[in-house]
């Protein structure tokens, strides 16, 4: 008896020690995935910090011991990445204000009236998502230069809200789904329209989902490299993936650390902007998919 009774004590520190292990070894799992994603990152600004002619020489500096910020001081002097910078700016907030209008409306057809087709409208707006974006540049570039709408804001924000668009639409889609609709009965009794109901009831309890496609929308549009180089031959025009990559680096020449400090600077508040707001990201895509 007083052996069984020692015996047990020892197995309950063995399970909560290999416990303890096994938490370790997942913590420090996900410290090398963390170290392996973030790399990229770090290289992107260490190189900013470097002369072209450090850049080449061999073996690299992994670390700057002595940082050039000239890189930096030249494009923030420079008229061409403010002028890239205030088009991606346009492009991402034009994008965005119309794919959330557009999918609010959507997604709200899509959730409460019952038409023929609709299951078939799903369908494609699902298998829209599906297709890589370079397979409609070609269509796109026919329908836009048709329409003389080539060389202006306007087309990379009509291009942006098309890749982002059948996602958002099905996510809101989603939210509207999980409201009940007695909440629109009981507006409706009190003398509401459908419009008023709409964006004084249903639109407030979806702001989760609508911050989560605006923060979508917005990385997608900014991110953008294929519209903006294909649809925009205007430098004037150009946003900053397409611009800079066309501005620093050359056929016979490259300016990896006007390039990376380019980067950095186009980067940076992004991820900034994005530390505080991925919460709502992770709210809406979390509410929306357990919403029925």
């Amino acid at each position: 008896m007083n052996a069984i009774t020692k015996t047990v004590p020892v197995a309950r520190a063995a399970g909560k020690k290999k416990s303890r292990n096994s938490e370790l070894g997942s913590y420090l799992f996900l410290a090398a995935i963390l170290l392996f994603l973030m790399f990229p990152v770090y290289w992107i600004v260490v190189t900013s910090l470097h002369t072209n002619a450090e850049l080449l020489q061999l073996p690299p500096k992994w670390f700057p011991l002595h940082p050039n910020f000239a890189s930096y001081l030249e494009i923030l002097k420079s008229s061409v990445f403010l002028t890239f910078y205030k088009n991606t700016l346009i492009v991402a907030s034009g994008a965005t204000i119309v794919c959330i209008f557009v999918s609010i409306f959507a997604g709200y057809a899509l959730s409460r009236f019952k038409f023929k087709g609709a299951n078939l409208l799903t369908l494609l707006f699902l298998s829209a998502q599906m297709f890589p974006t370079v397979t409609l540049v070609i269509g796109l570039y026919s329908q836009y230069q048709a329409l003389h709408l080539l060389n202006t804001h306007f087309v990379l924000i009509l291009a942006s809200t098309s890749t982002s668009l059948p996602f958002s639409i099905m996510l809101m889609r989603t939210f509207f789904n999980g409201i009940s609709r007695e909440l629109e009965e009981a507006a409706e009794i009190d003398g509401a329209s459908r419009f008023k109901t709409l964006f004084t009831v249903i639109v407030p309890l979806s702001k989760p989902g609508i911050m989560a496609i605006a923060i979508y929308t917005f990385l997608i549009a900014w991110d953008d490299f294929l519209f903006g180089l294909t649809l925009v031959s205007d430098i004037g025009k150009r946003t900053l993936s397409p611009g800079l990559s066309l501005t620093y680096l050359g056929e016979y020449s490259a300016n990896w650390s006007g390039a990376t400090a380019a980067a950095a600077a186009a980067t940076i508040p992004l991820l900034i902007v994005f530390m505080f707001l991925q919460r709502y990201m992770v709210e809406g895509l979390t509410a929306g998919g357990v919403k029925e």
